[in-house]
């Protein structure tokens, strides 16, 4: 049988010491050339991560074929495993070609040129620039912030005087400092570009009413606006004003000259030119106007009026000029006469058998009207401390004392009255009277008073009970024990019989007599 070209295969134990070999060989290329070192990512906007990497890394050394059991190497894009490292890159082919293409990525970054800017925007046009100082005036407002423009230049600089000596022959500013009200100034601007027509510019002020035209005569004023000072304060002089508008105007005259001949009617209106008469005199013929005033209620009105301006802190009155005391006094005896003449008539009709007269009809209302006049005196004398002669002058009236006793009680008590009066202020200390002035009143009216009394509180008209009896009993103690010991014995003797329509003087009444008998024994009994 035939054998020679045959060849028999090798052996199982050959073709595993070749396999052996080669993986030896495989293990010792690879001590040969170690793995290249793996290189942290920098965050970069200009190139990807993988081009970094690959940038960054140093060129491989050519590496033998890989066997053909060795397991495919997967794509580049799997081997990241981290943004922060990059798996070492085995293929030299696979690094090749990412390195050219890197470095195609960047030379074509650095070679082309930015991408142009848009173009600016073109520029807005702007408005035609304005020449003030020739074409227009502008009158500034410092407080206000303000602008105002005016084009008529000319006329302005021929009315306002200020604007004229600022500007000279063109436009510009004018800078109007104070607080200065827009409207006022525009309405003196207004008027100055308008004809010489008063007419025209009273009914433009009309308008405006008196508060807008008290501020375009400060702004003609301040602007020498002649024209606008005269319009101005003729208007204000036709029209009329309040307190605080008066005395704006008063202020704005003293400050600013101006034509005498036009605010000649004006400072009429403010202040007097020759006073014929003083306040005082004044007031003392209202007091006499009153008295003779036939209106009960007018009269008591102007009685009102007439204590306000006479009252300390009254504003109606600027000076400390008194009252004329003899003036006032001829009208209390002007009344004190007509009193008389009444209670005359009345003794006359009581003595025919007419004890009763009708209340408010003949001399009753009369009677009843003098007696509020004399009240009313004799309360501004006490008030002024010029009382004490009235004291004296009541204390006299013998007449009336004796007719006192043949008029009606409904008509005689009113006379109590002035009396209740005197006793209240001489008990009060408000009267500072002599001895034998409190004493002449006491003997004269302290018995009409006692017997009046029950009327007086029946019909007190603005009388307190009260403060009579205490005023009643203060007054009497001032006098001499001796007096005061009848007086009080009078009063004991009239209070037991009418009791209530009598003044109770018990607590004075006690004061008098420990005073006269419980003191004045302590101290004898002492002295022995």
């Amino acid at each position: 049988m035939p054998t020679a070209g045959a060849s028999s295969p090798a052996p199982p134990a050959a073709a595993a010491a070749a396999a052996s070999a080669s993986h030896r060989r495989r293990r010792s290329s690879r001590r040969r050339h170690p793995p290249p070192q793996r290189q942290p990512w920098c965050c970069s906007f200009a190139l990807d991560p993988l081009s970094a990497a690959v940038h960054r890394s140093s060129p491989l050394p050519p590496r033998a074929a890989p066997s053909k059991h060795a397991a495919a190497a997967p794509p580049l894009s799997r081997r990241m495993r981290s943004p922060g490292r990059v798996s070492p890159i085995d293929d030299q082919a696979c690094a090749g070609a990412a390195s050219a293409s890197s470095s195609a990525r960047l030379s074509s970054v650095s070679e082309c040129p930015p991408p142009p800017l848009p173009p600016p925007p073109p520029p807005r046009p702007r408005p035609p620039t304005r020449t003030p100082a020739v074409e227009t005036l502008r009158l500034r407002l410092v407080s206000k912030g303000v602008v105002l423009e005016v084009a008529e230049v000319e006329r302005v600089r021929a009315e306002c005087k200020v604007v004229g000596r600022i500007l000279g022959g063109g436009g510009g500013e004018v800078a109007v400092e104070g607080k200065v009200e827009v409207e006022a100034i525009r309405e003196a601007v207004e008027m100055m570009l308008e004809d010489a027509d008063e007419a025209a510019a009273m009914r433009r002020l009309s308008r405006a009413g008196v508060a807008r035209a008290i501020g375009v005569l400060e702004v003609s004023f301040s602007l020498m606006f002649d024209r606008g000072v005269t319009n101005c304060l003729k208007y204000l002089e036709a029209v009329p004003w309040n307190e605080p508008e008066e005395e704006k105007i008063k202020s704005l005259l003293s400050q600013y000259p101006c034509n005498r001949s036009v605010s000649q009617d004006l400072f009429a209106r403010l202040q007097p030119q020759e006073p014929s008469s003083s306040s005082a005199e004044l007031v003392v013929e209202l007091m006499d106007s009153i008295t003779k005033g036939t209106n009960n209620n007018a009269r008591k009105d102007l009685r009102t009026l007439v204590d306000g301006i006479l009252s300390r802190t009254s504003i109606y009155i600027k000076s400390d000029e008194e009252l004329d005391m003899k003036s006032i006094y001829s009208i209390c005896h002007s009344c004190l006469n007509s009193l008389v003449e009444l209670f005359g008539e009345a003794s006359d009709l009581g003595s025919s058998g007419k004890t009763t007269i009708s209340v408010g009809k003949g001399p009753h209302e009369r009677i009843c009207k003098q007696v509020e006049n004399l009240a009313w005196l004799l309360q501004i004398l006490i008030d002024r401390q010029m009382g004490e002669e009235f004291v004296d002058l009541w204390a006299n009236q013998k007449t009336l004392t004796s007719l006192h006793q043949h008029v009606s009680p409904m008509v005689r008590y009113e006379l109590s009255r002035i009396s209740a009066t005197i006793f209240i202020a001489m008990g009060s200390g408000k009267l500072h009277c002599t001895g034998s002035s409190r004493l002449g009143i006491f003997e004269a009216w302290f018995r009409p008073l006692l017997v009046d009394f029950g009327w007086l509180r029946k019909c007190p008209k603005g009388l307190n009970m009260a403060t009579l009896e205490d005023g009643i009993g203060q007054a009497l103690l001032t006098l001499t024990l001796k007096h005061q010991q009848v007086l009080f014995m009078e009063w004991f003797e009239t209070f037991s019989g009418q009791g209530r329509e009598c003044p109770n003087l018990m607590r004075a009444f006690q004061v008098w007599w420990r005073r006269s008998f419980v003191r004045s024994l302590g101290s004898s009994s002492s002295s022995s």
